[in-house]
């Protein structure tokens, strides 16, 4: 792996104050919203984050890392303003919880993958972008957002359907 630049300590800094503030966040609030001061500093950090991949080339091109960013930062246009829509209210709260749940998946892609193949420094677990090891982390990842979002739906719906009565 190429030496980290200061842009990418910056990048990797601000990214993991993401990850600690999403997984706070849904720890406590069940869901990433910009409602709560957490929510907040997820969203801002992670949109910091994706554009900063975006000026990251340490293998010559547009890699697989700058098509997260491209996705996460779609993700947070998608559910930051869907929630503006009035003719998408009734699916604004599922689909905003989508957008955002995914964008924390999309940090967790590439945070395991440098992480493997940069640690520990002297002797990095992993050696190779194509490691078996990195695709079981890959699955695993999605299949733990699809489950954490059926949870996150059900609690919404749950939420919805108490506040109505």
């Amino acid at each position: 792996m190429p030496e980290i630049t200061l842009l990418g300590w910056i990048h990797t800094i601000i990214a993991i104050v993401a990850l600690l503030a999403g997984f706070y966040t849904l720890a406590i609030h069940k869901v990433i919203t910009p409602e709560h001061k957490t929510g907040q500093l997820y969203l801002v950090c992670t949109l910091i984050a994706a554009v900063t991949a975006l000026m990251i080339y340490k293998h010559g091109g547009f890699g697989a890392a700058h098509f997260l960013a491209v996705l996460t930062l779609l993700a947070l246009i998608a559910g930051y303003f869907v929630t503006k829509i009035t003719a998408l209210s009734p699916i604004a709260d599922y689909f905003q919880a989508f957008c955002f749940s995914g964008t924390l998946l999309f940090h967790m892609i590439p945070a395991i993958t440098d992480g493997l193949l940069r640690l520990p420094v002297s002797d990095p677990i992993l050696t190779s972008h194509e490691a078996p090891l990195l695709k079981q982390f890959y699955l695993s990842f999605l299949v733990i957002f699809f489950v954490g979002y059926i949870c996150q739906f059900f609690w919404l719906k749950n939420r919805k359907q108490s506040n109505a009565v």
